[in-house]
């Protein structure tokens, strides 16, 4: 029985976590489920699942769920706080902490699971963005096992060889081809996109997502910032990824081999899969993915991006082989300017603008420990809001 923590429980990844779960009582516990203020659908959670602890960033709502799971006669403690999220990650009886907190919220509990020990299903991408170094010499020192979420890095994950000990040339890996759909605005002219909405924005062809990473899929920024997270989790340099626009996101990525070998993952755009891979590894369980029909499928395309459309992956690559502070700063402007196009005070083509303008402003520096990063991501923060504000006057 493995005794489970989630972090981040009402967003996607959080409820495709309990749906696979649920079809597995046998092997799978929850210990802990955590969210910002969606007190609703927390309730309902820790209604099924029963877990020993329930936390709310939101104070107000924590109090509010209190009185719901208390009236229900639930045993489930309610905290509140990012204290009370780092407390649940590091109990003795929780084996894995699946990390969906979308987001820099998502840093510091990852962190202490990484060095508490646990068995870590990664599908926050800040915590590899903004401190991949540091994270990974957590895990390393205190022996956590670390397994990709996101699909394309766990397409990755296994396409290597079984044990891969990140050296990629003794391997015989020649590279790495993480793939992209272009989201919803790979065909719409350049020349409409100052025009898009959030709403557009949001709508993905392929994927169900929240919608700041909906919108970071639109810009590309989401495939720029799983491009830093290739390097740290597979010990790969920028010249050693390759992205690669698949609009029909079937192929979830590939590695390709010194002998001509192209290893390919392949499934139905379902979060479901990569979850239950991590869930279960090395095993495999049904995730209740359906399977997938190549038939229907009939054809596949692949094109490369274009860096001029999607200029914040061009953004990205900047930022990681400038390493340092760059991928920290990168992340801190792009969820500023994000958050500021979802609520209509810039336009879809400001954001890079933005990001480009607050890299420029800030000198890199080296990252040695949490407070480099944390230093950097407010003061980066802090420059984006300025250029809003410059914009949105």
């Amino acid at each position: 029985m493995q005794h489970i923590s989630i972090l981040g429980s009402t967003g996607s990844i959080g409820t495709s976590t309990l749906d696979v779960v649920a079809r597995h009582p046998d092997k799978f516990q929850i210990v802990a489920l955590t969210a910002n203020s969606q007190v609703d659908l927390l309730f309902r959670q820790c209604q099924q699942f029963k877990p020993r602890y329930a936390v709310m960033l939101d104070g107000a709502a924590a109090k509010l769920l209190r009185q719901r799971v208390s009236v229900a006669g639930l045993s489930t403690e309610v905290l509140s706080g990012d204290a009370a999220l780092e407390h649940v990650v590091v109990l003795p009886e929780v084996d894995t902490v699946m990390a969906a907190i979308v987001g820099a919220a998502g840093l510091r509990p990852t962190l202490a699971a990484a060095q508490a020990g646990k068995k870590i299903l990664l599908a926050n991408k800040e915590t590899l963005v903004m401190a991949g170094n540091v994270f990974m010499d957590a895990v390393s020192a205190s022996g956590a096992t670390l397994l990709p979420i996101d699909s394309e890095h766990n397409a990755i994950f296994q396409a290597l060889p079984r044990g891969y000990n990140g050296d990629l040339a003794a391997s015989g890996v020649r590279r790495i081809l993480l793939t992209a759909s272009g989201g919803p605005f790979r065909n719409t002219p350049l020349s409409e996109l100052h025009n898009v909405t959030p709403e557009q924005a949001c709508a993905h062809p392929n994927w169900v997502m929240g919608r700041k990473i909906s919108v970071d899929s639109a810009s590309m920024m989401n495939k720029g910032l799983e491009v830093i997270e290739a390097h740290w989790l597979f010990n790969a340099s920028a010249d050693d990824i390759q992205v690669v626009v698949h609009p029909q996101s079937v192929i979830h990525s590939l590695v390709e081999y010194v002998d001509g070998s192209v290893l390919a993952q392949l499934g139905n755009p379902d979060m479901r899969t990569p979850i239950a891979y991590g869930l279960a590894y090395p095993e495999r369980i049904d995730a209740g993915v359906a399977p997938l029909d190549l038939f229907k499928v009939a054809t596949m395309n692949f094109v490369a991006p274009d860096f001029e459309r999607f200029s914040c992956l061009a953004l990205a690559y900047q930022a990681l082989r400038a390493a340092g502070t760059a991928p920290a700063v990168l992340n801190a402007a792009n969820e500023v300017a994000v958050a500021a196009f979802l609520d209509k005070q810039i336009s879809f083509l400001h954001i890079p603008r933005i990001i480009e303008t607050v890299l420029d402003a800030l000198p890199v520096s080296m990252v040695n420990c949490l407070d480099d990063v944390l230093g950097a991501d407010a003061e980066a923060r802090r420059i984006a809001q300025q250029q809003i504000h410059k914009i949105f006057r």
